[in-house]
């Protein structure tokens, strides 16, 4: 394995609980620390999270190659990532979500793809829970359900193979020379269309099982909820902006949505068959998938919540959605222009 400096970059907004724990994963790769630069950058925190960096800094600094700390005055993760790329130096860049998990190897598996040919890779990033509940759990599993969050192949293991897009992915530092920044209009669907780029610009994402990383679920019905609104309703905006990045998969919850609407209406004009038939439809597929969910998990009575569970989460991101498209037209040139993305070009080819 040939030596390549990597940046393991983190940005983080009141992250104070989740890394003292991401730390630990980083001193425990077990990739050479001499080789490994952190940058870390703080999103104008309201608790200790910026302490923790500097803490962090104080005690490793010298054992890892460098440790870097900077501040995204944007707050978003899209400024952010603009703040930690150019402050980065490492041939290899990677990115990790501070609410996140990864194993002693994430960093040499990276390296070793990268040793493969591979300008972009990455791996499963299943979700997990910090603290074990009944009722946790079963957030767990809708989360990780196909049916209740998504078909994304990075939340689940596979054979390597080859992606249009991944969570926690490593890129050549050529990769953002030659594409730019992120899109700092952008929020939740900024990976998706800075990854459409990249893949305009012929760059392949490399999906390797060995590359594994974890993200936390969120710890309620109601964060998870506001997370599955925020994601349909940018998914809606990015659709006048970048309608390349979006796939059709996207807009499921979304036509969900627009049948109850459509069915509902035939139905107070006495046409019900339609109605009847799409929610028979709907609740026997969302008893199997949850039946699917507990296969070989201890069973506990929240479990029995999992067909209502999903229908929820359809509705808040369909319903998400639906508010981005109505408010998209009136957006979408606003959204478009971004100079962030071509002045990161510009100071890492100042730095090259």
């Amino acid at each position: 394995m040939s030596d390549i400096l990597v940046s393991f970059c983190v940005i983080a907004y009141n992250e104070e609980k989740y890394l003292p724990n991401l730390f630990n994963d980083i001193v425990s790769q077990d990739y050479d620390h001499k080789l490994i630069e952190v940058v870390l950058v703080d999103s104008l925190s309201t608790d200790s999270t910026k302490k923790l960096m500097e803490k962090f800094k104080e005690e490793y600094g010298n054992e890892f190659y460098d440790i870097k700390i900077g501040d995204n005055l944007g707050k978003k993760q899209s400024s952010g990532w603009n703040t930690a790329i150019p402050l980065s130096t490492g041939d290899v860049v990677i990115r990790v979500d501070a609410h996140s998990k990864v194993t002693p190897d994430f960093v040499k598996n990276n390296v070793i793809c990268m040793n493969s040919g591979e300008n972009i890779c990455g791996g499963p990033r299943p979700n997990l829970i910090e603290d074990s509940t009944p009722w946790k759990e079963t957030l767990l599993m809708a989360e990780s359900s196909m049916f209740g969050s998504s078909i994304a192949s990075y939340r689940r293991d596979g054979e390597r193979t080859y992606v249009n897009s991944m969570f926690h992915a490593a890129y050549r530092r050529e990769v953002f020379e030659n594409v730019g920044g992120f899109n700092e209009n952008l929020g939740r669907t900024e990976d998706n269309e800075l990854h459409y780029r990249m893949r305009q610009a012929g760059y392949k994402f490399c999906f390797d099982p060995s590359i594994r990383s974890y993200q936390y679920t969120r710890s309620s019905l109601g964060k998870m909820l506001k997370q599955k609104y925020g994601n349909g309703y940018w998914i809606g905006l990015t659709l006048g902006v970048c309608p390349g990045c979006i796939s059709v998969f996207h807009f499921v919850p979304f036509a969900f949505v627009m049948a109850i609407l459509f069915t509902s209406i035939l139905a107070g004009f006495g046409i019900w068959q339609l109605s009847a038939l799409m929610w028979s439809a709907y609740l026997l597929l969302a008893i199997m998938m949850g039946v699917v969910a507990v296969k070989g998990q201890k069973k506990c009575l929240q479990q029995l919540l999992l067909p209502f569970m999903f229908f929820m989460l359809h509705i808040s991101y369909g319903v998400g959605t639906l508010v981005g498209l109505l408010k998209m037209p009136f957006k979408r040139n606003s959204l478009k222009k971004c100079d962030a993305i071509e002045e990161l070009k510009v100071k890492l080819k100042a730095k090259a």
